[in-house]
C-alpha cells in the first residue's frame, strides 16, 4: 500500500474506518472514499483531519460517480453494499442495484482505468444463499470471476474475500446487546442455538491485505474463524457488564440461517489451505465442455461444508476472552 492511491467504496462504514487507519499507517499516498452519506464523510474528515484523504460523494449505482473516483487509482477495496438481510428481503431490487449492478460498475471501471488490483468484500451469505442479500453477493462473486475470465490482456487482478459476522461492526448484534443492557432492556436473541463465526474487524483487514498480496484473478479468500451460539454470545456480553438482564427469544428474522457457511465441500476439495486462510481458485474452464471429461471429484465426498456449526466452537469463557479484547468492547467497558 505504500505510496499507492487507494479507493475504498463505502469507506465510511465499519470496515472502511479501520481500513483507512491501516492504509494511512502503511504509507498510502492518497485514499479516496466513495460513498453516498455526506454526514458520515464529514464526521470522518473532522475526526481524522488527514490531507491524504479525499472524499467523493457518489453512488456505485452510477457509473459516472465510479469513473470519477477510480481514475488514477492503483488499488480498489470494494466494500459498498446493502448488508442488512431483512431490508434486502423486503427490497430485493435495491440489493440487486447496489450489490450487483454497483459491483459491476466498480469492476468494469477498474479494468477500464488499469487499476492494479481490486478486492471485493463478500459474505458467508453468498454460499448456498437463501436470502436476497446473499443471492446478490453471490452474483457479485460471479461478476468477479466472469471479469477475470475475459481479461483480454488487462493487467487488473480482481478477487474476493468472504467472511462471516464481523464483531462490533455497525448494525451487528454485540453493540445491540450493549445498548440493551445500558437501556435496562432484555437481550433479544433470535434462536439460542443459532451459531455465528466471530471475526474481529482487525482480522477482516488482515484478510483483505492477504488477498491483496496473494490473489490471482478470480480467487476467493476465506479467513478461518471460531464460532459460538447466539445464547453464548449474549451471556458473554452480559457477564462482561456484570448484568442480570433477562435474555428473550424473539424468533428468526426474515432470511436468516441457523448457521453460516463460508465454503462448500466442493469448493474446499480444490482449495489451497494457507494455514489461517483458505484460497478458493476460480474454475477456469470455458464453455467448450466437450473438451473435458469429468468423472467427479472423490475428495468432495470426504469433505463437508465449512460452517459455524463445525468450526471451532467457543464456550462461554472462550467467547468472553475473545470479545473482551476488542477495542470497541474495551471502550464500552471504560477500559480503553
Amino acid at each position: 500500500m505504500k505510496d499507492k492511491t487507494i479507493l475504498i467504496t463505502g469507506g465510511t462504514g465499519s470496515f472502511g474506518g479501520v481500513m483507512v487507519a491501516h492504509a494511512l499507517k502503511r504509507g498510502a499516498a492518497e485514499i479516496r472514499i466513495l460513498s453516498r452519506d455526506e454526514e458520515k464523510q464529514d464526521a470522518m474528515r473532522n475526526r481524522l483531519r488527514e490531507p491524504r484523504l479525499q472524499f467523493h460523494i457518489g453512488d456505485i449505482r452510477d457509473i459516472g460517480s465510479v469513473d470519477r473516483a477510480v481514475a488514477g487509482v492503483d488499488l480498489v477495496f470494494h466494500a459498498a453494499a446493502l448488508k442488512q438481510v431483512p431490508s434486502c428481503e423486503f427490497f430485493p431490487m435495491e440489493a440487486v442495484r447496489t450489490n450487483v449492478v454497483g459491483s459491476s460498475n466498480v469492476i468494469d471501471s477498474a479494468i477500464k482505468h488499469d487499476v492494479e488490483r481490486v478486492v471485493c468484500l463478500s459474505t458467508d451469505k453468498a454460499v448456498l444463499p437463501i436470502n436476497a442479500m446473499g443471492m446478490s453477493k453471490a452474483l457479485m462473486e460471479k461478476l468477479v470471476q466472469a471479469a477475470s475470465r475475459r481479461r483480454n490482456g488487462s493487467g487488473t487482478i480482481v478477487a474476493c474475500v468472504r467472511y462471516g459476522n464481523v464483531m462490533y461492526s455497525r448494525g451487528s448484534v454485540i453493540p445491540l446487546f450493549v445498548e440493551q443492557i445500558r437501556s435496562g432492556k432484555p437481550l433479544t436473541v433470535t434462536n439460542p442455538e443459532m451459531t455465528r463465526f466471530l471475526l474481529p474487524l482487525s482480522d477482516s483487514v488482515a484478510l483483505v491485505e492477504h488477498a491483496l498480496t496473494h490473489a490471482e484473478p478470480g480467487d476467493v479468500f476465506i479467513k478461518k474463524a471460531p464460532a459460538c451460539t447466539i445464547i453464548t454470545l449474549a451471556e458473554a456480553v452480559r457477564a462482561l457488564f456484570k448484568s442480570d438482564a433477562r435474555i428473550e427469544t424473539i424468533g428468526v428474522r426474515h432470511g436468516e440461517k441457523l448457521f453460516e457457511t463460508l465454503a462448500t465441500a466442493d469448493e474446499l476439495a480444490g482449495a489451497e489451505d494457507q494455514t489461517d486462510y483458505w484460497r478458493i481458485r476460480m474454475d477456469t474452464r470455458d464453455l467448450d465442455y466437450a473438451a473435458y471429461f469429468s468423472q467427479g471429484n472423490p475428495d468432495v465426498a470426504r469433505l463437508e461444508d465449512y460452517t459455524s456449526h463445525n468450526t471451532e466452537r467457543l464456550d462461554l469463557n472462550g467467547t468472553i476472552a475473545l470479545i473482551e479484547a476488542l477495542p470497541e468492547m474495551k471502550a464500552a467497558l471504560g477500559r480503553a
